[in-house]
């Protein structure tokens, strides 16, 4: 789990981030939250689904904060996994949920 973990991390952080990213950067830093809570809309359990995420967001022009984090899943077999978790401002948790669902994305609960 530790080497998962590592590559998140890496590929999150990495130098040429910021080549992935459209011009028109919606992805924010902490510190856009510090004057409220943010809100959970959905957890990635795939980089694919973390990385086109990303891409819906950005394209339809909403903020947006990712970070990777543990989670339980499996059903027989339970294990902590890691996923990209993904946040909101309360303000923009409709509009980020409406173009999810454009997407096909289910929101996190």
């Amino acid at each position: 789990m530790a080497r998962v973990v590592d590559i998140c991390l890496r590929w999150l952080f990495s130098p040429d981030a910021l080549l992935r990213q459209d011009a028109l950067l919606m992805k924010k830093e902490a510190d856009y939250f510090d004057d409220v809570e943010p809100e959970l809309i959905f957890i990635a359990r795939r980089l694919r689904d973390a990385i086109h995420l990303e891409s819906v967001l950005t394209g339809a022009g909403v903020d947006y904060a990712v970070e990777p984090d543990e989670y339980e899943g499996g059903v027989i077999f339970k294990s902590m996994r890691v996923g990209a978790f993904f946040y909101v401002r309360p303000e923009l948790r409709e509009r980020a949920l409406e173009v999810m669902a454009e997407h096909g994305y289910v929101p996190a609960k």
